[in-house]
């Protein structure tokens, strides 16, 4: 682990009194106790927190976890990046699915007669000049999607901001999607591919819980 992203760790830990700082030393906090509930006492967003955390601690980017609710995106949990120019997003946050990568990765995953009364019922706002609205080309781009299994939104959401987005699973069933927000003035070949290789692990991490 890279020292940046386990100090940011370490700090959380203490932060939630799983640890205890003492001087230059860590020691066991009483917030260990907690760890003893049954794994099935715990919900999506517990799950998916320490995740989306080491995401952003990665990548230094706007990172978050997205679930459905009906025809739209919620923003279950989001960590904001430390720089100065940022995208941030609050949880409980609502956005329609069509604009965001979140939102793409998650459609991208529905079953054909499910993804058939999405066109037919929901209405898809244009957010900018880059949006993609119409079905044909929405449809190009779940094909794409289920392919490679990264989505993007260049700017479709708002303008200046990249978005990417990998769908997770749990138990066998979709539950959302990891994503991440960049600046478009960072958002160069290199980022592009970490960005993807961090959503692909935390998918993996959370199929694998």
């Amino acid at each position: 682990i890279p020292v940046s992203s386990l100090s940011y760790l370490l700090s959380t830990l203490v932060e939630r009194t799983y640890l205890i700082r003492d001087g230059r030393r860590y020691r066991a906090g009483p917030g260990l106790e907690r760890l003893s509930v049954p794994a099935s006492a715990l919900s999506l967003a517990d799950r998916v927190e320490p995740l989306v955390k080491v995401l952003r601690s990665d990548l230094d980017e706007t990172a978050s976890f997205m679930a459905r609710t009906g025809w739209e995106l919620e923003a279950l949990v989001t960590e904001a990046s430390g720089q100065h120019l940022r995208y941030a997003i609050d949880a409980g946050h609502r956005k329609p699915l069509h604009s965001l990568a979140a939102g793409k990765a998650i459609l991208a995953t529905l079953p054909e007669a499910e993804l058939a009364r999405y066109f037919a019922e929901c209405p898809r706002p244009r957010f900018t000049a880059l949006t993609v609205v119409d079905e044909a080309p929405l449809r190009a781009e779940l094909e794409t999607i289920r392919r490679d299994g990264i989505a993007e939104a260049h700017e479709e959401d708002t303008k200046g901001i990249c978005g990417l987005a990998c769908a997770a699973w749990f138990e066998g069933e979709a539950v959302g999607a990891f994503a991440v927000a960049i600046p478009e003035v960072r958002f160069d070949k290199v980022m592009n591919q970490r960005a993807r290789t961090a959503l692909a692990r935390a998918a993996a991490s959370l199929a694998g819980s």
